[in-house]
């Protein structure tokens, strides 16, 4: 499986920022041009409305700098930092027309990635007495997946695999489709002989048939925590164990205390609450 303990910063396609700027704004934004000179400058700064993990400052600060090439972006925070409800995140000054026209755009990436940062640091600190890591998935927004999955890793999370190409996930409508765990294994072995196989279970009888098929992880779905320290037991290491399914703050650490080596929770990011963040103008300089 694809691991990552750190996010790995990439720069964002401009043609990535133009779409996600031409969502809001269209054929203009008519109300910031109808109040501001083009090249009037500004100075503004971001406030934080809640307790909470920054992350997406780069990306934030890219879609301003796509408006205003020349704006000077200056963090105060930096990315995976917990700050607390009125704490200053960054400063910055460019053209009016660009700090208030990418203000919507920018917050958004920036809000939903601090979400899921702050969401993830909440379960690692539940779990930290135990070796389990947290494990995100693939139930991101379309089109964000490496933003979602950068904002996990911030928050300490462990990134899960990018998407159907890089780990063969054999689930239960693909043991369905192929007659068994055992017969679908062998084909994705016959299909693609050098790419990682994890199955999903939901029994100790899968558990045993999946073990007996060499592969590299087992899903313990919706299994009770005892029979996930069965299966603990009965696994003893010979592949890496992913307890998935309904997790919560009131089951975590009892699923931690099971021995399972990761945690994997969707709701990171299809469930996101955004980290409220405040754009602030300061003054119009002369």
């Amino acid at each position: 499986m694809k691991q990552s303990a750190a996010p790995v910063a990439l720069p964002i396609d401009p043609a990535r920022i133009d779409r996600w700027l031409a969502e809001d704004v269209h054929t203009g934004d008519v109300t910031t041009e109808a109040v501001l000179d083009a090249s009037a400058p500004v100075a503004a700064r971001w406030v934080a409305k809640a307790d909470g993990v920054i992350a997406g400052l780069a990306e934030a600060a890219a879609v301003f700098r796509r408006l205003d090439p020349n704006l000077d972006w200056r963090p105060v925070v930096t990315e995976g930092e917990a700050v607390t409800a009125g704490a200053e995140l960054v400063v910055f000054e460019g053209t009016g027309r660009a700090v208030l026209t990418g203000e919507r755009t920018a917050l958004n990436i920036a809000q939903r990635m601090s979400g899921i940062a702050t969401a993830t640091r909440g379960y690692v600190e539940l779990i930290a007495e135990h070796p389990a890591r947290i494990l995100d998935t693939r139930k991101t927004a379309p089109g964000l997946r490496d933003l979602d999955k950068k904002a996990v890793a911030i928050g300490g999370g462990v990134n899960h695999r990018a998407g159907l190409y890089d780990l063969a996930m054999i689930k239960d409508n693909h043991i369905v489709a192929a007659g068994g765990i055992t017969a679908a294994v062998a084909a994705v072995r016959a299909h693609a002989p050098a790419i990682g196989i994890e199955v999903e279970t939901t029994t100790l009888d899968e558990l045993d048939e999946a073990l007996a098929a060499g592969v590299d992880m087992i899903m313990l779905d919706n299994m009770a925590p005892e029979t996930m320290r069965a299966a603990v037991e009965r696994t003893a290491g010979r592949a890496k164990l992913e307890a998935s399914g309904n997790v919560g703050r009131d089951n975590i650490v009892a699923i931690a205390a099971t021995g399972v080596d990761f945690i994997s929770i969707g709701a990171l990011t299809h469930s996101v609450i955004a980290f409220d963040i405040s754009q602030r103008l300061d003054r119009i300089q002369s």
